[in-house]
């Protein structure tokens, strides 16, 4: 097995709100992958007094460790246990009804012994990668936010009415129930060669500067590791300031990517 990760902060002087983990069990059978995008609240707070990085710290480690311990349990059913422990552990300090209560995208996979599947779970606009024996790549994706009209995202006050709500998005924040709104299923371990997640800092290769598809994304990882992949978009961030291009959402965000190879 093979097991690769990177992250890098959007801007220096702010904290890295990505969380990314890959854990083996020790009985050294299988293994559990965790990836998570903090949404960054805009200025006016989230009505947390600890704040993204925090919230990503604790949902992240109650993933890890609900994904070894509880076989018995769903990746759905993992989340949503994760989402209702970290929020039980700032309930009586913060406003977990506020719309921009820290929150995630998610990303969680799960494999065992070669007789056991592949489990996988998205959550929002992470993306995660599988591919196949024959260098086949799929890319699972959640896609409600790019479906979304962009107009609609076009401010804070009509972003936060689309988030997690009926016809908009959904993220883990403080609700369990969002857990069955995640894109889950599994595959057959002999049809998994490598595993690839990636927040949507990282995932700008693809889908912002067409670098190339995700077929190609998966050669760079294998090639070049998380951190060339990552080092790339920080090039060509680079360059689009200079020609003066228009980037979407921000320059520079958070990036984070995770690659296994089982």
């Amino acid at each position: 097995m093979r097991f690769e990760l990177a992250t890098s902060p959007g801007a220096p002087e702010r904290p890295n709100e990505d969380w990314a983990s890959v854990a083996l069990p020790a009985a050294g059978r299988g293994g559990t992958l965790v990836l998570l995008d903090g949404v960054t609240p805009p200025a006016g707070g989230d009505g947390c007094v600890h704040g993204v990085p925090w919230f990503t710290a604790r949902l992240g480690g109650a993933l890890v460790e609900l994904s070894g311990s509880r076989r018995d349990l769903t990746l759905t059913e993992i989340l949503a246990e994760a989402i209702r422990r970290t929020a039980d552990s700032h309930r009586q300090t913060c406003d977990l009804s506020h719309v921009r209560t820290p929150q995630a995208t998610a990303v969680l996979v799960r494999w065992g012994g070669p007789a056991d599947p592949v489990e996988h779970l998205v959550l929002s606009d992470s993306t995660l990668l599988l591919q196949a024996p024959d260098g086949a790549v799929r890319a699972v994706l959640d896609d409600r936010l790019d479906r979304l009209p962009r107009e609609a995202l076009r401010t804070h006050a009509s972003a936060d009415a689309l988030r997690n709500a009926e016809g908009g998005f959904f993220t883990a924040a403080a609700d369990p129930g969002v857990a069955e709104r995640a894109v889950a299923g599994s595959t057959p371990r002999t049809r998994v060669r490598a595993v690839a997640a990636l927040t949507d800092g990282a995932s700008r290769w693809v889908d912002m500067f067409e670098e190339g598809d995700w077929s190609a994304c998966m050669a760079l990882l294998r090639k070049e590791g998380p951190r060339g992949l990552i080092d790339r978009v920080r090039t060509l961030e680079t360059s689009a300031e200079r020609r003066t291009q228009v980037i979407r959402w921000k320059l520079h965000d958070d990036a984070a990517a995770v690659f296994a190879e089982l």
